[in-house]
């Protein structure tokens, strides 16, 4: 008689279902209850492998991709790890565009998945032909039998988290949920999940992360993109130079900017009191919350659900290492933090 054996075919269907975990030494002088939804969790170790697992499927299902095709994209680093992972048990070729803002982790992890990578300056304007968006298009036009994702103006970035992220939460919370509080990037997780929350309940109040130097949140509250809101800042995947139409700004009711420095610390007061090693940007959606608080928008009964989109071992050479930190300046006498010393036996 055989035995039956548990397994899954693949990585990909690991896919989802993330956890959602309660914080509670973070938040212990806040008000409301606090749960973190950690996207870590998904086997490509961020909220983006439901996005490219979505897309490309798609596209399958469409018959745009055959065996062979090569898949572009622009990313920071998390969406393209994600679409080289599905490429690899699909049978295509992958090709990334990556802003130089990426952290040195991502761009290795990126070619040890087989990728095909473009580091392309950061801080210029995205109609540059040296910007990612641009050299993205350019190697789409020169590659045959090639798609290029898009995320940032793909509405099944939208549609990915609409189908799992929000219908995950709403059954996690029993629908209890009364905060959603997210970073907005290309805008896919924010707004899907907000789409399919606010259906379920109108009162469900969302609130986007935004960093300083992005247009987002101006845009959102006066309908103008104003380009001297735009300068250098240091966090990945958070905030933009330009309007994703992958956004939903109707689905948000507000947005909330954090700072580089701020958000770099909690990411590591998160790692040292939650014992969850998170991202950069899982530190901003902390931050906002901390500053949410101080303006008294969450009560006792509140049920508030932030996304942790990444894990912290894409950061070791950012936010994790101290010498990174005193290069920006984030160490100073104001810093509470202590760092660790490394004891060598001899």
């Amino acid at each position: 008689m055989e035995h039956e054996i548990n397994a899954c075919n693949n990585v990909l269907e690991l896919i989802g279902n993330t956890p959602l975990i309660k914080l509670d030494r973070i938040t212990a002088k806040l008000k409301g209850n606090f749960y973190a939804k950690v996207e870590a969790f998904n086997p490509g170790h961020s909220s983006k492998d439901r996005v490219a697992a979505y897309i490309i499927e798609e596209a399958e299902r469409k018959g745009i991709l055959s065996e062979g095709s090569t898949i572009i994209e622009t990313t920071s680093g998390n969406t393209g790890f994600s679409l080289a992972m599905v490429s690899i048990i699909k049978g295509y070729e992958c090709i990334l565009a990556v802003t130089s803002k990426s952290s040195r982790d991502k761009i290795d992890m990126l070619r040890a998945m087989g990728a095909k990578v473009y580091v392309c300056p950061a801080h210029v304007s995205a109609d540059d032909p040296r910007s990612y968006y641009q050299v993205a298009k350019r190697l789409h036009e020169e590659t045959k039998g090639s798609i290029y994702i898009n995320q940032y103006f793909n509405e099944l970035n939208i549609d990915a988290h609409y189908k799992t992220t929000g219908p995950e939460i709403w059954k996690q919370t029993n629908g209890n949920i009364t905060h959603l509080v997210a970073c907005s990037g290309t805008g896919g997780t924010i707004s899907g999940a907000a789409r399919f929350l606010k259906e379920q309940n109108p009162n469900i109040r969302i609130i986007g992360v935004d960093a300083f130097g992005s247009v987002l949140k101006k845009y959102h509250e006066t309908g103008e993109f104003d380009s001297k809101e735009i300068y250098p800042y240091r966090i990945e995947g958070l905030g933009k130079n330009l309007i994703p139409a992958a956004t939903d700004f109707e689905a948000i009711d507000e947005f909330v900017k954090v700072t580089d420095e701020q958000s770099a610390h909690t990411a590591r007061e998160i790692s040292r009191t939650e014992g969850m090693f998170v991202g950069y940007t899982s530190g901003a959606v902390m931050q906002a919350i901390k500053q949410l608080s101080e303006k008294d928008i969450f009560d006792k009964d509140s049920n508030i659900v932030m996304i942790f989109p990444d894990h912290g071992s894409r950061y070791m050479s950012k936010i994790y290492s101290d010498k990174w930190m005193e290069d920006q300046g984030f160490f100073d006498s104001n810093t509470v933090e202590e760092t660790q010393e490394i004891q060598f036996i001899k």
